[in-house]
């Protein structure tokens, strides 16, 4: 997963099919305003949880936005980086199974084929419960997302999950006091904040409670 052996910057084309960005103007007040911004897609995550193992199922991989986040705050740059220094493993995150809406699906189908795509568990629409729906990255994309909850079990697992085409995902099992340690005070984390609210979440209202 880390073996990144060469990172660089470049333009942005105007025809990425995942990034848009422009700005926005409007009048507030009676002054006028602009706001740089990105369309990016919406999209879903899932909170899974294997009741056959009581562990939580979670996804891990090489988030290259996250790694030049790190740099840049190091650095103040993204220039000439060093991967000695900067070892690729700092960009690599643990999150919740997800994935972008860019299909003619309902969203709850959606999330069912990540399901099975990112972790291996096939399991119908029907056991994917809606949790919430909030807005991610309010100052730059507003992009909608819907959290799910869903119980599986090893029957469930059809295939070792992993992603599909080039995607390199790890399927991470998680014990209830490894998912607790993530949101204590203090935590850190390179996760993303709907990962960490999908746990506070899954402890306060579906965690078997001799585990809380």
């Amino acid at each position: 997963m880390e073996n990144v052996s060469k990172i660089w910057l470049g333009p942005l084309p105007a025809d990425s099919p995942y990034v848009k960005p422009f700005r926005l103007y409007y009048v507030q007040n009676g002054v006028e305003k602009n706001w740089d911004l990105l369309k990016v897609h919406d999209s879903v995550a899932i909170i899974l949880y294997n009741t056959t193992r009581q562990k939580l199922v979670l996804v891990r991989q090489f988030r290259p936005a996250v790694y030049h986040g790190i740099i840049s705050s190091a650095q103040g740059n993204f220039d000439k980086v060093n991967l000695e220094e900067y070892p690729p493993a700092i960009g690599v995150t643990l999150e919740l199974c997800a994935g972008i809406v860019d299909k003619s699906k309902s969203w709850v189908e959606i999330a069912r084929e990540e399901v099975l795509e990112e972790c291996g568990y096939d399991v119908p629409v029907v056991r994917i419960e809606e949790v919430m729906v909030y807005r991610s990255g309010v100052g730059s994309s507003g992009a909608k997302q819907i959290m799910y909850y869903c119980e599986v079990t090893d029957a469930d697992k059809a295939t070792s999950g992993g992603g599909v085409e080039d995607e390199i995902i790890e399927v991470v099992e998680l014990s209830l006091e490894e998912a607790k340690r993530m949101i204590q005070q203090g935590a850190v984390n390179n996760s993303p904040p709907s990962c960490l609210m999908g746990l506070m979440w899954f402890f306060a209202n579906r965690a078997p409670s001799a585990s809380t």
